[in-house]
This record gives C-alpha cells, structure tokens and sequence, in this order.
C-alpha cells in the first residue's frame, strides 16, 4: 500500500502543494520540488524535505505529479523523464490534455507517462493557499493508453485511496472538448463580466449593489492572469469554437428581449435552469464492478498500490475477452465511461485481474431485468 511509496512533486503552487500536503498527510514519503527558491524554503518550515536540485527531489521515486505552469510542463516531462528510472510513473495536472499526451508520444514516454487534470482548485495561488483537502471528492482526469495501462491502474487506485478522488477516464482531446466548456469558457466569460463591469460609467455604484450572483459569476476572475491566459492560450480552437455557440445563445437571448418574447425567454431560462440543477444533483449510481483479464506485470512499480484497501469484489461482471486481447477492451470500456460522464471510485489489481467499480448517468446503465 502507500506505506513503501516513495513520491515527489515537481511545481508546489495551489494543485503541486495541494498534492504535496495530502501525501505527506496519509505517510507518504514525499518529496517537493519548486523553481522558486521562497517556495522551496517554505515547503521546508512546513517540514517536508525540499531539495534545492531537481534530480534530488526526483530521484529513486516511484511516482512523480507534474505540476508547473502548462506551457513547461513538456520541458519538465523531458527532464524528469530522465532524472527517473523507467519503472517510476509521471503524471501531470495541467488543464489541457492534447499537446502532453502528444509530446509523450513523440518522445516514447506514453508507456509510462500518464496525463491527468484534477478539477478542483481556487482562485487564490500558492503553497500558502494549499490545502491536502482539496481533491476531496473531486474529479481527477486521467488519459489512459494501451501502452500505459499498468501505470493507469496504479495511478488510479492511489488517487482514489489517498486522495478521495473520483477518476474520470479521458481520450486527451476529448477532455480538453469537455474542459473548454466546463473550465475554460468560463473563465473567459467570468472576465468578460468583470471586464464590462470596469469600464461601466456606473463601476462604482454597480460595485456597490454587488452581491452573490456577481461574486459567483466573477469568482475565477481572482485566478492569476498569466494562469488564465496560459490555459486558454494552450485550448485555442476549443475555446472559440465554444465561443461561436455563446454569440449563437446571446443573439437568441437578445432576439427574444427586443421583440418582449417572454416565452422564448422563459424557455432559454429554464433549459438553463435544468442544467444548473442537474449539476447540483448529480450523484451517479454504481453500475455493477466490471473485471478484464490481465496479463503477468511488466512493470508495475511494487511500490504503488496495487489495489485499493477492500476486498475485490465477488460480483464482478468479467468481460469477455481472452488476455491478449484485454487491454483493447479495458481502454474501450475506460473511455467509453468517461465519456459517457461517468467516473471510477474503485480500482483493485491482481496478477490476473483488474476490476474497476464505476459510476454512470442512469441513462447509460444497464436496463434492469424484466
């Protein structure tokens, strides 16, 4: 289990120190590592070992989260890649997925590298704003590969066990699709708003009647801008694609307001309204575990977790492949889920199985027996 892991992270800003926090708090031997020598010094009075080089804090670690600004984290992926022995597993958290699984392809580290994006956070940056409870109960993306499968597993399984995340199996460039809609576009639009709003005549008293609808839709405006830039700079043709369908929404909107057409109104409203609300309530049911045939190791790292603390289940749906064909059928299954909006709480691995436990919109599950 976590006990013999042996982790660092490289990056201790919010999510880096975040990550950082909580594995030190469930025992893990962790390691951090940041460019900023402040940052390095801080880390250190909280008493977790800061190495001021790179290869110290990296070396002989069974996995290691990548967690620097987007626009470096290909060059971090190269160097880290190289300070590691071929058994560690790299991660990273950035919020777009394309450009890394591409340039870990074109470098040969796919087999090993697996690219994630946890979706929490705040606006608020640095160690100093970090909390280990941050991923609690959230989505954490990972983009998994037939060459990487192993690394998957074991990343998945750590995710959940230490941190309480929900996983979300993710084809890169559907995730930075999905990522445009739910992230991107609206930090984009919550600076519009502010924007607006400061170049108003009327700034200061539209200030003054402020209250939560302005503070939630502004709230990510708080986000540094060299981070929000470098997001949206990094999820370009995603972002305006999105934005095409938003003029589309506003000049129905603004349609329907000049002609004093309530019912059209009413009607982009409540469509709204039952997204908002679904989202609030969205707790997915379990669909029965789900179990693929697995080959003898090739390279699991011993020391990640092979399985998270319960029993494997005894109900566990096999699927109906032999071993040399499993991990086409797994990876199906895992993107399959992802896109279907479900996640895994569940991961348990053995020398000749893997079970997942999952979770899907009612919609997608299974017809119950008539």
């Amino acid at each position: 289990m976590v006990d013999s892991l042996r982790a660092a992270v490289v990056g201790t800003g919010l999510i880096g120190g975040s990550i950082l926090l909580r594995l030190r708090e469930r025992g893990v031997d962790v390691a951090g590592w940041d460019p900023d020598a402040a940052t390095r010094a801080e880390g250190r009075a909280r008493g977790v070992a800061f190495p001021d080089a790179l290869a110290d804090a990296v070396r002989d670690r069974d996995v290691v989260f990548l967690c620097g600004p987007l626009s470096s984290l290909p060059e971090t992926l190269r160097t880290v890649s190289g300070l590691t022995g071929p058994d560690c597993v790299l991660t990273d958290v950035g919020s777009t997925k394309g450009g890394i699984a591409a340039y870990a392809a074109a470098h040969g580290l796919t087999g090993r590298f697996v690219p994630g994006h946890p979706m929490a956070g705040t606006e608020r940056a640095g160690l100093t704003a970090a909390s280990p409870a941050l991923f609690d109960g959230a989505a954490w993306v990972l983009c998994p590969t037939a060459a990487g499968l192993d690394r998957f597993r074991a990343l998945a399984a750590l995710l959940v066990g230490v941190f309480g995340a929900r996983i979300v199996p993710l084809d890169p460039d559907a995730h930075d699709a999905a990522a445009a809609l739910a992230s991107h576009l609206p930090h984009l639009l919550a600076g519009v708003l502010a924007a607006t709003v400061a170049e108003a005549d009327l700034r200061d008293a539209a200030l003054g009647l402020a209250a939560g609808s302005f503070r939630d839709g502004t709230r990510v405006v708080g986000t540094p801008a060299a981070r929000t830039v470098d997001m949206l700079l990094n999820n370009r043709d995603q972002v305006l694609a999105q934005l095409d369908r938003v003029r589309g929404l506003l000049d129905r909107y603004a349609t329907a307001l000049r002609g004093g057409d309530a019912a059209a109104l009413a009607g982009l409203q409540q469509r709204a309204r039952g997204l908002r609300l679904a989202l609030l309530d969205r707790e997915l049911p379990a669909a029965a575990p789900r179990a693929f045939p697995r080959a003898l190791p090739h390279g699991l790292p011993p020391a990640l977790p092979r399985a998270l603390p319960h029993d494997l289940p005894h109900d566990a749906e096999p699927a109906d492949a032999e071993p040399a064909d499993a991990a086409d059928g797994e990876l199906a299954y895992l993107l399959s889920l992802g896109a279907a909006g479900g996640y895994l709480t569940g991961c348990v691995v053995t020398d000749a199985t893997v079970t997942y436990t999952a979770h899907l919109p009612a919609a997608h599950l299974p017809a119950a027996p008539g």
